[in-house]
């Protein structure tokens, strides 16, 4: 069975910053995309970024400059470094990944930007 376990939520003040963590266990063939999305309340679920095996990256417009999405191939981990960091950015962010073919997620991570 394939796992996805995400780390480094929390809270912090507006203009902090978190790394978020994310790292494929077990029956691991091959991994393509590795990504975050996030889901605030009351509203969809959205791409935050995500990286290829190769390392092409796309983020979403609101977190261009202060978000970096990395990837750690010999780990099949993936690294969130969120920077000054806004209210609105609070969200349960979830891990996804593209592994042997089929579309996996994680639980998620709370990440919550509050003075």
């Amino acid at each position: 069975q394939v796992q996805l376990v995400e780390s480094g939520g929390g809270l912090v003040q507006p203009g902090g910053s978190l790394r978020l963590s994310c790292a494929a266990s077990g029956s691991i063939r091959s991994i393509y995309t590795m990504g975050w999305h996030r889901q605030a309340p009351g509203l969809q679920r959205e791409l935050v970024a995500r990286v290829t095996s190769s390392g092409t990256t796309k983020y979403a417009d609101s977190v261009k400059g202060r978000f970096t999405i990395s990837r750690d191939n010999a780990k099949n981990t993936i690294y969130l470094q969120m920077n000054s960091l806004k209210p609105e950015d609070t969200a349960v962010y979830y891990c996804y990944a593209l592994i042997n073919g089929m579309d996996y997620w994680g639980k998620g991570t709370l990440v919550s930007a509050s003075s």
